[in-house]
């Protein structure tokens, strides 16, 4: 799993921070409002290599879902619940969800943080079945379809993984996070270096002041798919007026599963 957290541990907070603020609205926000206020801090947070688990699961977090007003009361509970898993009370924050779940279906916040809760105690299958409601009654955010790609690739479901990946990708092309949990996904599970090329490429393109990590893999790929790199350098050139540039490549298998972003 490829925790990217050298970034991370620095920026955590702010990410934290970006995302409450896109679920501290009093009403749902759509993916043209929401995505551009929570995802943008998250893909830079999401690099480092040694987060601690609760600030990871605290920057996975995601704004509720709701067609309507949420009421104060039911948004305490759910910052209380978020501080409760930021500052490592798994089990109570766990607790706090599960009420709001129960209490309050619609919301897409709660089901996306048990689905994270879940995947770090090993449950997968329950990870996944949150993060999938998660994603249907927030089908606009590009951090539900990354966690739930993550928790498809540990499952070992590998093609739902690249499509949620992608899915991610489509609401979001510069949500650097998923760009590197694809990129190790091609590289170390569908053994698809050219593709793991363009897309470590492209990530080392939205991360300012570049990953030498990352920029070790990329070396890597070319090295073992020389071919791979004139197509990559190409399409670089042709969508940096509108797109991130294409991509990079990877380095040890063990290191690459290490650094994989978690959120």
């Amino acid at each position: 799993m490829r925790s990217a957290e050298r970034l991370r541990l620095a920026l955590a907070t702010a990410a934290a921070a970006a995302l409450l603020t896109g679920c501290g609205s009093v009403s749902f926000m759509s993916r043209g409002a929401a995505q551009d206020s929570a995802t943008a801090p998250a893909q830079a947070a999401s690099g480092a290599a040694s987060a601690p688990k609760a600030a990871a699961s605290a920057v996975a977090v995601l704004a509720p879902a709701s067609t309507g007003p949420i009421a104060p009361a039911t948004q305490r509970a759910y910052d209380d619940a978020l501080a409760l898993m930021r500052a490592g009370h798994v089990g109570d924050a766990e607790k706090g969800f599960r009420a709001l779940v129960q209490s309050n279906p619609e919301l897409a916040g709660p089901h996306a943080n048990l689905g994270v809760i879940a995947r770090n105690a090993g449950r997968l299958p329950e990870a996944a079945s949150e993060l999938e409601k998660a994603t249907t009654l927030a089908p606009g955010h590009a951090v539900a379809w990354d966690q739930l790609g993550l928790t498809y690739r540990q499952a070992g479901e590998f093609t739902k993984a690249r499509d949620a990946y992608e899915h991610a990708l489509a609401i979001d092309p510069g949500y650097a996070t998923a760009v590197l949990n694809l990129g190790v996904l091609e590289d170390l599970y569908l053994a698809e270096p050219a593709k793991a090329l363009d897309l470590y490429t492209r990530y080392l393109a939205l991360v300012p002041g570049g990953d030498p990590v990352v920029t070790k893999w990329q070396a890597d790929v070319r090295r073992r798919a020389p071919g791979a790199a004139a197509p990559a350098a190409s399409a670089a050139s042709s969508t940096a007026a509108s797109a991130p540039a294409p991509a990079a490549a990877s380095a040890p298998a063990q290191a690459k599963a290490s650094k994989e972003k978690k959120s």
